[in-house]
């Protein structure tokens, strides 16, 4: 007999990649992410007891300011993929330029990560994360940052990883489904809880999840699809947690639409395209999502479709169910915009 509360043949990452790939590179540099976000996590859990709160005296790729945590989950994230041996070049929003892997452990993967997206809110415990973008580096390349620059229906695998009351992780193969891994501390492994993940197909809970503090500074489609959410027959409740992974996260599990939109302060957009943007569409879109950047250099586009000019560029972001999207993009069209069908 087993004990039904604990599972002798448990779905660990490790195995779920290697069945689902057979590429034993590929296997590598998941296990390696994953140990990764495993060292991040703990250091998150004891970051209060470990006096690891408050700055680290610099600034980001970005200009952000750099806290402790940020320059210790970079270096986690960094020696662990430079000594893997299957990467050629990595890109990381705390390093200004990328990383090009020693050719003798170089190998054929180009990862583009955010160690530690939201990490503002450390130091009042909110939820954090850290996302990531792998692309093959290209055929008869060596390994440079051209391999990068290239559109996300190209990015090979995304993913991110949460770090709150549990620590999961989410990810996708390009073509393939979403699915979502749980740390269980009890065997230091990612265990898989959630199969086939899909956003609810009619549209789910009515939540908008937007900085609604540079609404002065949006564009009229925006502030009127703002006040259609908050003030329609059946209004929306608002939702904003400032960290990219939880509000996706919640927007993925729940419904709902996540907005990041161009403004006139920001006419780029504020998240970063090549570690935020396109992961994150590319994981909306495989979870029956829509990922657009609401109107963006002259007209409105799939995040998936760009392609990042620079490592840190930015892109403008609506994210969430058809129901939601839905209404930013009929407000476009009421303006005069030219917008893609969401079918």
């Amino acid at each position: 007999m087993t004990d039904k509360a604990f599972d002798v043949n448990a779905q660990t990452l490790n195995r779920f990649v290697m069945q689902n790939t057979r590429d034993h590179e590929l296997t590598l540099l998941l296990n390696t992410i994953a140990t990764s976000c495993k060292l991040i996590s703990s250091a998150v859990s004891r970051a209060g007891v470990h006096a690891l709160y408050g700055l680290a005296g610099e600034v980001n790729s970005t200009g952000d300011d750099q806290k402790k945590l940020d320059v210790m989950s970079n270096d986690m994230m960094i020696n662990a993929l430079v000594n893997s041996g299957v990467c050629a070049v990595l890109v990381s929003e705390e390093n200004e330029e990328p990383i090009i892997v020693a050719e003798g452990q170089r190998g054929k993967f180009c990862v583009a990560f955010d160690p530690l997206d939201g990490s503002s809110n450390i130091d009042c415990n909110v939820s954090v994360g850290t996302i990531f973008s792998v692309f093959e580096v290209k055929e008869g390349s060596e390994g440079t940052v051209e391999d990068l620059l290239r559109p996300g229906t190209e990015c090979l695998c995304a993913g991110y990883v949460t770090y709150s009351s549990a620590t999961e992780l989410v990810f996708t193969f390009r073509g393939g489904s979403v699915h979502g891994f749980c740390l269980d501390p009890t065997i230091g492994e990612f265990v898989h809880t959630r199969p086939k993940m899909m956003m609810p197909q009619d549209g789910g809970k009515k939540i908008y999840s937007c900085n609604e503090g540079n609404a002065r500074h949006w564009d009229q489609p925006i502030i009127d699809a703002i006040d259609q959410f908050k003030n329609g027959e059946k209004p929306y409740a608002a939702r904003y947690v400032g960290s990219m992974v939880a509000d996706i996260h919640r927007t993925l599990l729940y419904g709902g639409v996540y907005l990041y939109p161009a403004d006139r302060k920001s006419p780029k957009g504020k998240l970063r395209c090549l570690y935020e943007g396109i992961p994150m569409g590319l994981i909306i879109e495989q979870a029956g999502g829509i990922a657009s950047t609401g109107l963006f250099e002259g007209k409105v586009q799939r995040v998936i479709e760009l392609t990042p000019d620079a490592i840190h560029c930015k892109c403008p972001i609506i994210m969430g169910g058809k129901r939601d999207v839905q209404v930013v993009m009929d407000m476009y069209k009421k303006h005069g915009v030219d917008v893609p069908s969401l079918d």
